[in-house]
C-alpha cells in the first residue's frame, strides 16, 4: 500500500531528498512525519475512516503531506483542480459530500469556500498562516515523532476519488481503490526499472491521473521528485533538468510540442535522460520522431495509454520498438487484460476496428455516488473505455480515437487523429485539432484548428493538399483555421467542443 510504500523509505533512507520544491529540499523523513502529523490531526479534528477530504492545494510538499495523511487515518483524499473556478469546485466537493477541504489561505476560492461551509458544516483547513474566519490550521511541520503511517484497514476501500478533465462532459468522480494504487505503481515502477538513483523532474498536476501515478511511483522506490511549475518558460524547465542531472521526465503530447517549438534541446546537456513518459492523449508520430531526435539516443521514450478508470495506465511501448510500431501504444501492463470487441461484445480479429475493454486490479471501482453510470461501464471486472482501437497480428494495441469524437460525413466516419498526424508532418506545424462543423448535406464535415510554430509559413491550400495526397477524399478538411493555441484542459487536454463552435 502507498502508505507503507512511504514509511519503508523514511525508515531505509529517511534522509534522502524526496520532494524540491524551488529552493527547498525536503527529505523522506520530513515527509513522512508531515503525513503522520496530518493524520493526527485530521483525526482529532473529528475525521473518521471513509469521509472524503477534498485536497486543493497546488503541487507541493503540502499537498503530498495532505494526501498521504489522508490515506494513513482511513479518509478518501479527493484532489481537487486547482484552476477551476469556486463554482465548479463547490459542485465537485459537494457531490463528494467532502467532510473537509483542505487549501492554502492564498487561494481566490478561499473566502468562497470559506462562506458556503457555514451553512453546510464543512471543515476547511488551511495549510499555513494563521485561522482564517472558520478556517482551522492543518499543520505539516513534523514537530512530534510519530510511527509507521497506518495501513488501511482493507485494500478495497476507497483511497482516492478523481474527477475527470470532462474532455467528454461533465466530470466523473473515479474511485481508486488501495489496491487499485497499489497494484499500477507496482506494474509501473516494473517496466520503468524505477529505483532511489532517479531524479524526476515534473510538470504534471498532482491532482491529474498522470501526475498522481508519477507522484507515488517515484515515492515507492525512495526516488527524488522535482517539482517544476514553469511549463510556459521551457527553457526554465530545461534549467531544471540540467541542474538536477534528471534521469526521468513526463508530459503530455503538448508538453514535447512546446519544448521543441520554443527551445533548443540540443543546447541543453541532457545526457542524465534515462526515460521519458508521454500519455495524456495520442502523440503524432511526427511528434513522436521530433522528440527522438531532440533526446539522447541513450534515453528511453515510453509511450503510454491509460484512462483515470484504470488507475492511470493500462499499456505502454517498449521503446525498442517505437519505429517498428509506429502509432501504437503498446502491450498491456502486467496484470492486465485487454479486449477489442464488437457491439455485440464478441472478441475482434487482427486489425479489426472495436471497442477496448480492459480488465485488471487498477479497474475502479465505480463513479462516485453513480450506479448507473457505473453499471453502464463496468460488467464482471471489464471496463469499457469508450476508446475505439485495434490489436496487430503481434498483440500490439493502436488507438483509432474515442467513439464520441468521431465525425460523422455522409455515410463515413473519420477519426480525427488519422488527419492529425498527417498534418503534423508538415514542416511548420506544431500541433493540430481535427473537429467536426455543421453541414446541411453531409450532416458534419471535418475542420482542422492548426498551430504553426514560431516563425513558420503554410497555407490552408498546402494543408489541404498533404492531406489530399495522403487521406481519402472524405477525411480532407473542408475548413482550415489557425490559431496561436489549441484550448486545453488544466491537464493538457484539448477541449474539442470548443473548436467545433462555429
Amino acid at each position: 500500500m502507498l502508505t507503507e510504500n512511504l514509511s519503508r523509505q523514511a525508515t531505509e533512507r529517511g534522509d534522502a531528498v524526496a520532494l524540491v520544491d524551488g529552493a527547498q529540499r525536503h527529505s523522506y523523513a520530513d515527509l513522512h512525519g508531515a503525513a503522520a502529523a496530518v493524520a493526527a490531526q485530521l483525526g482529532a479534528k473529528g475525521v473518521r475512516v471513509g469521509d472524503r477530504v477534498a485536497l486543493l492545494l497546488d503541487n507541493g510538499f503540502d499537498y503530498v503531506a495532505a494526501l498521504y495523511g489522508c490515506l494513513a487515518c482511513g479518509a478518501v483524499a479527493v484532489p481537487l483542480n486547482t484552476a477551476a473556478r469556486a463554482g465548479d469546485l463547490g459542485g465537485w466537493i459537494a457531490h463528494a459530500d467532502a467532510r473537509a477541504v483542505v487549501l492554502a489561505p492564498g487561494h481566490p476560492a478561499a473566502g468562497e469556500l470559506l462562506a458556503t461551509a457555514r451553512g453546510d458544516g464543512r471543515l476547511i483547513l488551511m495549510t499555513s498562516g494563521a485561522d482564517v474566519v472558520e478556517g482551522s490550521r492543518l499543520c505539516t511541520d513534523a514537530r512530534t515523532a510519530y510511527g509507521a503511517l497506518a495501513r488501511p484497514a482493507s485494500a478495497d476501500a476507497p483511497a482516492m476519488i478523481l474527477y475527470t478533465s470532462g474532455t467528454t462532459g461533465r466530470p466523473k468522480g473515479v474511485v481508486l481503490t488501495h489496491r487499485n494504487l497499489a497494484a499500477n505503481v507496482a506494474a509501473i515502477v516494473d517496466y520503468l526499472a524505477l529505483g532511489p538513483t532517479d531524479r524526476m523532474v515534473t510538470v504534471l498536476p498532482f491532482f491529474y491521473s498522470f501526475g498522481n501515478s508519477v507522484l507515488h511511483t517515484h515515492l515507492a522506490v525512495g526516488a527524488m521528485l522535482v517539482l517544476e511549475p514553469n511549463l510556459v518558460y521551457p527553457q526554465k524547465v530545461l534549467e531544471t533538468l540540467v541542474r538536477e542531472r534528471a534521469t526521468g521526465f513526463a508530459g503530455v503530447p503538448s508538453t514535447f510540442a512546446l519544448l521543441l517549438s520554443r527551445a533548443r534541446l540540443a543546447d541543453y546537456d541532457l545526457s542524465a535522460l534515462r526515460y521519458v513518459q508521454q500519455a495524456g492523449g495520442g502523440m503524432p508520430p511526427a511528434l513522436i520522431e521530433r522528440t527522438l531526435q531532440a533526446l539522447p539516443a541513450s534515453c528511453s521514450f515510453f509511450v503510454m495509454y491509460g484512462q483515470t478508470e484504470a488507475t492511470a495506465r493500462i499499456s505502454y511501448l517498449p521503446p525498442e520498438h517505437l519505429r517498428a510500431k509506429p502509432g501504437s501504444v503498446g502491450i498491456p501492463l502486467r496484470g492486465v487484460e485487454i479486449e477489442v470487441r464488437r457491439e455485440d461484445r464478441s472478441r475482434c480479429a487482427a486489425l479489426e476496428v472495436g471497442t477496448i475493454f480492459v480488465r485488471g486490479e487498477g479497474v475502479m471501482a465505480g463513479y462516485w455516488n453513480d450506479p448507473g453510470l457505473t453499471a453502464s461501464v463496468l460488467a464482471g471486472g471489464w471496463l469499457n473505455t469508450g476508446d475505439s482501437g485495434y490489436v496487430d497480428a503481434d498483440g500490439y494495441l493502436y488507438i483509432a480515437g474515442r467513439r464520441s469524437d468521431i465525425i460523422k460525413t455522409g455515410a463515413h466516419r473519420v477519426q480525427p487523429q488519422d488527419v492529425e498526424a498527417v498534418i503534423a508532418e508538415i514542416e511548420g506545424v506544431e500541433e493540430a485539432a481535427v473537429v467536426p462543423v455543421d453541414d446541411d448535406i453531409l450532416g458534419e464535415v471535418v475542420k482542422a484548428v492548426v498551430v504553426l510554430r514560431p516563425g513558420a509559413v503554410v497555407t490552408d491550400l498546402e494543408i489541404k493538399a498533404r492531406c489530399r495526397a495522403r487521406l481519402a477524399a472524405y477525411k480532407i478538411p473542408k475548413r482550415v483555421e489557425f490559431a496561436s493555441s489549441l484550448p486545453r484542459t488544466s491537464t493538457g487536454k484539448v477541449q474539442r467542443h470548443l473548436l467545433a463552435r462555429p
